[in-house]
């Protein structure tokens, strides 16, 4: 049986138990050669071999098999704040499922998978300074005009290779970002409104663009860590780049009144909060601290609005993503059972699913 996730499904699996190498290969009756080549893909699995590994190991068939799992070779980078441990793991494992799907069904259906990884010439030691920079130059090196972020999925997705998917997730979890040996995604939370959407975005990008030289906080998310805050930093700047801001002239030239009015509009324009416009602003000196801090925060909250705004949110995962699902649902490589359930979704709602995105399939419900 194939090694390419079995064999380091077998691995997590091993170090969840704290087992030695030693003592896993008497389980599953191996010389530790054996079982060191079994995990790193070098050997395959015999399904004597398998079935002692879900005897002695306490994991049922499918955690091994199963192709619409993720186990043992992704690695996930979550922000969130205050989300139990156990709900978290929960959503990864589902999101999980999504992105093994994607991974297994776009080259059956030709959709090669993007193996496009880029990087940002960037440290942990790093300054801020040079963060912000490399988003400034991003955005110019991409061409990601007077409102990066209304561009900004549209050049992951076909510049960078990045599955971008919009997802529904539990409160507390405002996106993450995910690298797997074929493939880089991010996750955003569809129902934050959309300058939190937008800075989500670009703060995950940030991670897919470092992870190799500024590996993500591995005890979790971190809010005020280093990593975070360069993190943060590259966002601020990508979605509001220098050249963008001074063509709105000279901001502390205006009088009170007509700076929050300003602030307001250009955030809308820009599709960020009016906070972070104004602590950008601060940043780069193209507003004075002291002014900066002195803005009546009830006057730019929601954007200056005295109610919150009515924001359609993106539709549900991706074009990109049900496009390869529903050719799959096509060409008889999924069942439209195994779809509803990969989606926790019934026929009709994932029939709807793929209607939104202007998508239909041969399937008969």
């Amino acid at each position: 049986m194939t090694a390419s996730f079995i064999g380091p499904r077998l691995k997590a699996l091993r170090e969840k138990r704290e087992l030695t190498k030693r003592d896993t290969a008497k389980l599953l009756r191996l010389a530790e050669p054996e079982l060191h080549a079994m995990e790193n893909g070098a050997r395959e699995i015999s399904p004597d071999e398998l079935m002692l590994a879900v005897e002695n190991l306490g994991e049922d068939i499918d955690y091994f098999i199963d192709p619409f799992s993720l186990v043992g070779n992704e690695r996930f980078s979550w922000r969130q704040t205050g989300v139990t441990p156990d709900v978290l793991s929960g959503f990864e494992r589902k999101a999980g499922g999504w992105l093994a799907a994607y991974r297994v069904l776009s080259p059956m259906v030709g959709v090669p998978l993007s193996h496009r990884r880029t990087s940002l010439s960037l440290t942990e030691s790093s300054r801020y300074e040079d963060a912000w920079k490399a988003g400034d130059r991003f955005a110019a090196d991409h061409d990601l005009g007077e409102a990066p972020a209304t561009r900004l999925v549209e050049v992951m997705e076909h510049a960078l290779g990045v599955l971008v998917l919009m997802v529904d997730a539990p409160d507390g979890i405002s996106g993450a970002a995910c690298r797997l040996p074929e493939m880089d995604a991010v996750l955003i939370n569809r129902r934050e409104t959309i300058g939190r959407r937008s800075f989500n975005l670009a703060h995950e990008l940030f991670h897919i663009l470092t992870w190799e030289n500024i590996p993500p906080d591995q005890a979790g998310f971190i809010e005020n860590s280093r990593v975070e805050r360069l993190a943060n930093n590259f966002a601020s700047s990508l979605l509001m780049p220098t050249d963008v801001l001074k063509k709105h002239g000279e901001w502390s030239a205006l009088d009170d009144d007509a700076l929050i009015r300003e602030l307001n509009m250009a955030a809308d324009r820009l599709r960020v909060t009016t906070s972070a416009l104004r602590l950008r602003l601060s940043d780069i000196g193209m507003l004075e601290r002291s002014r900066a801090k002195n803005i009546d925060n009830a006057r730019i909250r929601i954007n200056g609005r005295r109610y919150p705004y009515s924001d359609v949110h993106p539709p549900l995962l991706s074009k990109g993503f049900l496009e390869v699902l529903s050719r799959s649902l096509d060409q008889g490589i999924v069942s439209m059972r195994r779809s509803a359930r990969l989606l926790d979704m019934t026929f009709d709602e994932v029939a709807g699913l793929l209607g939104g995105h202007g998508l239909e399939s041969d399937i008969e419900l």
